[in-house]
């Protein structure tokens, strides 16, 4: 009896199974239907040929190639009573306008190192790097008093902070000379500081950061850097949105780099024009001890490389105090 009726169950099971499938096959999508997904494929054109990054990828990689290590938050990181985040305690509104109508940029250069996370170095750079020469001068961003200036040997190297009647606070770093001093109160465009190459840097450069009440924010959401001029009027500050960029254009920059480039080749063509004309005067210093080459280099605004070229030294030179060094 229960053979029979599990012969059954097995029959009726396999009639089911049989006739789903019969059904599932009979299920077929219009002719009309298929017709117009082949047509669709075959009008699809390959976004290759509209759109390419392959050239604002090769000048990315060539551009930030030599990107640095980004410099330590003096706002949170290693400062001592004097230097404290002034804001540490205070409550941040959520927004707030500012205005910066009345601006100066800092410097023409073009960005060499974008505000952002750097995976390889698992931190944030919170400034952008932009380009200048040793010696280039550094102008005030915005009418301000200054608040610090300091000298940061793992990060900063020399660095002016300025606090500005609008809240902001701009911070400008890798300086090889100050022309300011704490709390004296300077203009839009007055020069500040002279460029350099001191801290933690590869290459002569100005970090330059924009703050509000402590929190960095993306200084390319403020100025337009490629054409040297702010975006607005007035930015807004938002908590969700200060690290975004604004209509950041990696060919705009590209192409503020090539004139930057060629400017500063027709300089240096005039300079050795001059130069040829009348004998360059040179300027020495007296190794005094304790001295290192990187010390003396940041001191006189120069690299360790040159000093080496003009002194017929190495890295590895040691140095004999009361002996003069060739600094230009």
């Amino acid at each position: 009896m229960l053979q029979k009726t599990i012969l059954k169950l097995t029959l009726t099971a396999t009639a089911i199974l049989t006739a789903f499938a019969a059904g599932a096959q009979s299920y077929q999508l219009p002719s009309a239907h298929k017709a117009e997904h082949s047509d669709l494929i075959a009008r699809q054109e390959n976004i290759g040929n509209q759109i390419s990054v392959k050239d604002t990828q090769q000048f990315l990689d060539q551009l930030f190639k030599e990107e640095e290590e980004p410099e330590m938050d003096i706002y949170t990181e290693g400062w001592e009573s004097k230097r404290v985040n002034p804001f540490k305690e205070s409550e941040v509104p959520s927004s707030k306008v500012i205005d910066v109508s009345n601006f100066h940029m800092p410097t023409p250069g073009y960005i060499t190192s974008p505000y952002g996370y750097r995976k390889r170095f698992r931190r944030q750079h919170k400034g952008v790097d932009l380009k200048l020469q040793i010696g280039d001068t550094v102008r005030a961003a915005f009418d301000g008093r200054v608040r610090l200036t300091n000298f940061e040997r793992r990060g900063y190297g020399y660095y002016v902070i300025v606090r500005h009647p609008n809240g902001l606070e701009t911070v400008y770093g890798h300086l090889s000379k100050f022309l300011v001093k704490p709390d004296q109160y300077v203009k839009a465009g007055e020069p500040i500081a002279l460029g350099g190459n001191t801290g933690r840097s590869f290459g002569a450069h100005l970090h330059f950061e924009t703050r509000f009440m402590g929190y960095p924010i993306n200084p390319s959401a403020i100025f337009d850097f490629a054409n040297q001029t702010v975006h607005t009027d007035q930015y807004t500050f938002d908590k969700r949105t200060y690290t975004q960029a604004r209509n950041f254009d990696p060919a705009a920059n590209q192409a503020h780099a090539k004139e930057f480039l060629a400017s500063q080749s027709s300089r240096k063509a005039e300079a050795a024009s001059t130069t040829s004309k009348a004998p360059r005067s040179t300027k020495s210093y007296t190794i005094r001890r304790g001295d290192t080459l990187s010390r003396i280099a940041s001191r006189n605004g120069v690299t360790v490389r040159q000093l080496c070229q003009l002194n017929g030294l190495t890295t590895k030179s040691k140095l004999k105090p009361g002996k003069k060094l060739r600094v230009r």
